[in-house]
């Protein structure tokens, strides 16, 4: 006979432990959530999050001696199957769906697993899959391809998904990491309404606001232990990052006077339609010029212009004075622009390849000796950049996949300073990175700003570049809408003109 955890718990697991090699990733942890609840599972990258969830979900097994419950029965041993069985889902970050199938098909596609070969209903997929948009209050069109659709509504196919398959809990893996601040505001009504109808549904996020907002409870990890369970009343986002990091941190303005210094970037007019327009733009030496807006407001299409990627139709860019027009990245890293995408994962880093390969690849001309790459100046390198940043790695020869996403952001900055730019374009450095991690990249901005170089800093988080930019510019529409002095301009202000 089945046993029973305690009332209304969808999941409930005590005394979960797993071991990597010798390397503790989860030491006698306990994690419970119950019916209709909202409850956020935070940590920094590495404190066990995603461990304690492949095992709840039977991707990886606990050691021997943990107790797990799902939907009140003891469960031994979890695989994905009888998870998925017993009602429990997970959204990760990537989504795991398919571009080229329809909406349709996305969502019911697992009506059809374990079935004996046959020619798929397109009509009962259609039928399936506007129930689960229904319980959702959602409207999608049914036959449109997945790609074409927007990171927002493939969050909500994920999630109708889901739902198709009766889920009781569902994990939901950073769900609004690359949401603008609407698209945001509609998801989290989305999980209310779920935990209204009785799912439970696991939050993590490096959003702190996003946690305290829509969770009732938080479960805190920290370097694969338990530091407790906490209710979200009254809980501030500065005591939340205490808790996971054990650290303190001062959010305090960084901003100065740089008016003096001399101009390395000026933009005059630039115009590319249908992305920006009449931008005009000055960043000084030892200055970091904050862009911030809503997604599609223009931000990262500036940035590919002034890296070379794409080419202005009218305007002028200069640097140090002179006038420069870039056919490709290429001459823009040859005049000394350095640029940090967004997407770290595909285009910042070659994530089979090794971590001494990835910081090298910008630079290769330069460790040449005889024709052939210098093993020693490769290596002195890449040990000069991990030392200088602080990378925590294994080995040079490890894959950079192996690093967590704070030092995996390391490396990108590390590859592009070998380069010696005049000029870093940070493009939303800290998407997918912890609160701890991000404390220590944005020492490292300020430390390289301190040390003369022009820094434009992208992104759609208004804290970020509050605290880190001297200068912020707000971009709406392709335009330069406002311009804001973070020693005059409240958090709170700049935030009321960005989300408006």
């Amino acid at each position: 006979m089945a046993e029973r955890a305690g009332p209304g718990a969808v999941l409930a697991m005590q005394r979960v432990s797993k071991t990597f090699g010798g390397v503790k990733a989860l030491d006698h942890v306990a994690f419970e959530v119950r019916a209709g609840e909202v409850h956020c599972l935070a940590g920094e990258n590495g404190s066990g999050k995603s461990t304690l969830i492949k095992i709840a979900t039977g991707v990886y097994s606990a050691d021997p001696g943990a107790d797990i419950r799902i939907a009140g029965q003891r469960v031994a041993a979890p695989t994905p199957g009888l998870a998925r069985r017993l009602g429990i889902a997970v959204i990760w970050q990537d989504l795991a769906l398919f571009p080229e199938m329809t909406v349709a098909e996305n969502i019911a596609f697992e009506t059809l697993l374990g079935a004996r070969p046959r020619l798929a209903s397109q009509r009962r997929l259609r039928e399936t899959a506007q129930r689960a948009l229904d319980r959702l209050d959602v409207a999608l069109d049914l036959e449109a391809p997945l790609r074409r659709l927007p990171i927002a509504k493939r969050q909500i196919v994920a999630i109708a998904r889901a739902l198709v398959g009766e889920a009781k809990l569902i994990f939901m893996d950073e769900p609004t990491a690359s949401l603008t601040q609407t698209e945001t505001d509609h998801l989290l009504a989305i999980v209310r309404n779920l935990a209204a109808g009785g799912v439970a549904v696991v939050f993590v996020s490096h959003r702190l606001a996003e946690v305290l907002e829509i969770a009732g409870a938080v479960t805190v990890l920290r370097d694969g232990g338990l530091v407790g369970v906490f209710p979200t009343a009254g809980m501030t986002q500065s005591r939340l990052t205490e808790l996971m990091t054990g650290q303190t941190f001062d959010n305090a303005v960084a901003a100065r006077d740089r008016s003096t210094a001399a101009p390395v970037l000026e933009v005059r007019g630039l115009t590319r339609s249908g992305e920006y327009q009449d931008i005009d733009l000055t960043i000084r030496a030892g200055e970091t010029v904050g862009i911030t807006g809503l997604i599609g407001a223009g931000r990262t299409e500036l940035g590919h212009t002034l890296f070379g990627m794409t080419r202005a139709e009218r305007g002028e860019i200069r640097l140090h004075g002179r006038p420069v027009a870039f056919r490709s990245n290429k001459d823009a890293i040859r005049a000394g622009v350095a640029y940090v995408s967004e997407d770290r994962l595909s285009l910042g880093l070659i994530q089979p390849q090794s971590i001494a390969d990835n910081l090298a690849l910008p630079v290769l001309d330069r460790l040449l000796s005889g024709g052939l790459i210098s093993p020693r100046r490769k290596a002195e390198l890449v040990d000069s950049w991990i030392r200088d940043l602080a990378v925590k790695i294994g080995k040079p020869d490890d894959p950079v996949s192996t690093l967590s996403g704070g030092n995996q952001q390391r490396i990108v900055l590390a590859k592009w300073l070998a380069t010696e730019p005049r000029l870093l374009i940070l493009d939303a450095p800290t998407v997918g990175v912890d609160v701890g991690a991000r404390a220590g990249i944005f020492a490292i901005i300020r430390k390289l700003a301190e040390q003369g170089l022009a820094i434009l800093l992208i992104s759609d988080e208004a804290p970020e570049v509050h605290f880190n930019a001297d200068r912020v510019l707000h971009m709406a529409g392709g335009r330069i809408v406002g311009e804001y002095d973070p020693r005059e301009t409240s958090l709170a202000a700049l935030e009321r003109a960005v989300y408006a």
